[in-house]
């Protein structure tokens, strides 16, 4: 019993919380089959790693500010047909992150353009990659109200900053001559830098209008598309699938 509590003060003195808490089942485990000293050793060291990883994700998935988590592994793929799911699971690698490109997704609303990117935000955060999501309305509002206050370069970085941005809701709201401007210099500073997911209702032809500002949007997606995957979505709402299914509700197919 001595042994066995400096086992113990010697883990918590190390900073092994977890390991400290598992100790008494994972000895009694090692000691009904008969396990070796360093099978013992590497279920004890495993429980504890498990667990940090386990807060770490906790915490970079706070951190992200994502607005809810979804996984790709709950996205009906079979209701989306218009979807290339064999891309969508090739962008999980993550791959597109090392190379620095972007994801475009396209489609009406309803379709399921923020589901995959939150999916695949959670599997950039399973992997260690730091992530942060905004709505552009919420975005373009923070950069603006630093700009006012002379702080823009210092905010300018919480976006720069993460691996993957994700930028949602692109469209739904025009962009005054600020909001543009705020807009493309964002851009161009994580071009090349840093991978973008960004969702938008509307086709890049439709751009222009939404910048106010034809040569400032050709701009922008001059550098979003140089090295990007572009997924347009064609379909009817994804929330409304189980009405859509038991023929309570018709909705025309939209295109972007």
């Amino acid at each position: 019993m001595i042994e066995f509590e400096k086992a113990r003060g010697h883990l918590e003195e190390l900073g092994l919380s977890n390991a400290v808490v598992y100790l008494d089942a994972l000895l009694e485990k090692a000691q009904r089959e008969n396990r070796t000293y360093i099978d013992f050793l590497n279920d004890l060291l495993e429980a504890e790693v498990a667990e940090r990883q386990k807060r770490n994700m906790e915490v970079r998935t706070k951190l992200a500010r994502l607005p809810y988590r979804k996984t790709l592994a709950e996205f009906d793929f079979s209701f989306q047909p218009s979807i290339d799911e064999k891309l969508v699971k090739e962008l999980a690698t993550m791959a597109f992150i090392y190379r620095t490109e972007n994801v475009i997704l396209l489609g009406p609303p309803g379709v399921g353009k923020t589901h995959l990117a939150i999916g695949l935000a959670i599997e950039a955060l399973s992997q260690g990659i730091s992530v942060y999501f905004s709505s552009l309305t919420r975005l373009i509002d923070d950069l603006r109200k630093a700009y006012d206050e002379n702080r823009l370069e210092k905010r300018m970085r919480i976006y720069i900053r993460p691996k993957l941005l994700i930028i949602d809701e692109v469209g739904y709201l025009p962009l005054d001559n600020k909001g543009a401007n705020l807009f493309f210099q964002l851009i161009s500073a994580r071009y090349e830098r840093g991978s973008i997911i960004l969702t938008s209702n509307k086709g890049f032809g439709e751009w222009g209008e939404l910048m106010g500002d034809p040569v400032l949007a050709s701009a922008v997606l001059d550098r979003l598309l140089h090295h990007a995957h572009t997924i347009n979505i064609r379909g009817n709402s994804y929330r409304l699938k189980d009405r859509l299914r038991t023929g309570f509700y018709a909705s025309p197919h939209s295109n972007v």
